[in-house]
């Protein structure tokens, strides 16, 4: 992705459409029976249709990483970049007018029992460092108990691709954008990402609201990512923390995503609650280092 001097300009901001009145829209992929589907109105329950968009969901994230050289043609599977990690995990997808998914991000949270060994990063070359291993468990540990303390899910955000024809787009932005309103919709967040620096994806985050982890003696450095080839920044995020200047923005997606299509292989028995707004606001009295 280009990340233009004048591409994410507040004059530009105030043409484009980030919700439902963009030319692609969204869609849900929800984990089965999730308690999070009690703040969604509109569920799909389609066990085939599930399997097919995960399917083509999967393709295009191979075909995009395959483009940029992150992977090799040998760690896909049947021409999809499958990962365990996926049927636990929220998808939000991109569809053109065409139905065909142009753009995902995976979204995976995780209960208040979790600790650092049982997240994706602790498997990063980076948790595998002599030098800088043990500072990243101990700075995830603090984002681990901040998320303990104020009874809201942890969240590692990856699998992030764009077709390229959607790449130099506002698309990009859009759904960043839309992991906020996507945390917001779920209640509130404390949450993660290794962002790829080498697609902008990295300074996108970090221009919403992302922010470098943190240990007791200073900020984390950006490690390169042999399974991906790419150099990679560990980033978390709040949720009732983005960039002020995308605030509207973001309210705007929350609002219309507790409207989205979700489609998931079994629903849960959950009446359907709206997020109550004060959860991601007075969470700000916890830890915003």
């Amino acid at each position: 992705m280009q990340n233009g001097a004048g591409l994410w300009s507040t004059r530009h901001m105030h043409r484009m459409r980030l919700s439902t009145g963009s030319s692609r829209k969204l869609l849900l992929l929800a984990p089965s029976a999730s308690p999070g589907l009690k703040f969604f109105s509109n569920i799909h329950t389609d066990s085939n249709l599930f399997e097919e968009r995960m399917a083509k969901m999967q393709a295009l994230r191979g075909r995009v990483y395959l483009q940029i050289g992150a992977i090799e043609p040998r760690q896909l599977t049947g021409g999809r970049h499958r990962l365990a990690i996926d049927d636990e995990s929220w998808h939000l997808l991109a569809v053109d007018k065409d139905e065909r998914i142009c753009g995902c991000i995976r979204y995976r949270e995780y209960g208040p029992k979790t600790g650092f060994s049982q997240l994706g990063v602790s498997q990063s070359a980076l948790a595998r460092s002599s030098e800088w291993g043990g500072k990243l468990e101990s700075a995830v540990e603090t984002e681990l108990e901040l998320s303990r303390r104020l009874n809201l899910p942890y969240v590692e955000v990856g699998g992030w691709a764009l077709l390229e024809t959607v790449q130099n787009t506002t698309e990009a932005l859009r759904m960043a954008l839309s992991l906020y309103g996507l945390a917001q919709a779920l209640g509130g967040a404390v949450g993660m990402s290794t962002a790829n620096r080498g697609n902008c994806s990295a300074s996108i985050l970090r221009r919403i609201g992302g922010r470098s982890m943190v240990h007791e003696a200073g900020e984390l450095p950006p490690y390169y990512d042999p399974h991906y080839k790419r150099e990679i920044e560990v980033l978390r995020f709040y949720s009732w923390a983005p960039n002020p200047r995308y605030m509207s923005w973001i309210d705007g997606i929350r609002s219309e995503l507790s409207f989205l299509p979700v489609l998931t292989r079994q629903a849960a028995t959950h009446t359907y609650v709206p997020a109550a707004n004060h959860v991601y606001h007075t969470a700000a009295a916890g830890n915003s280092r």
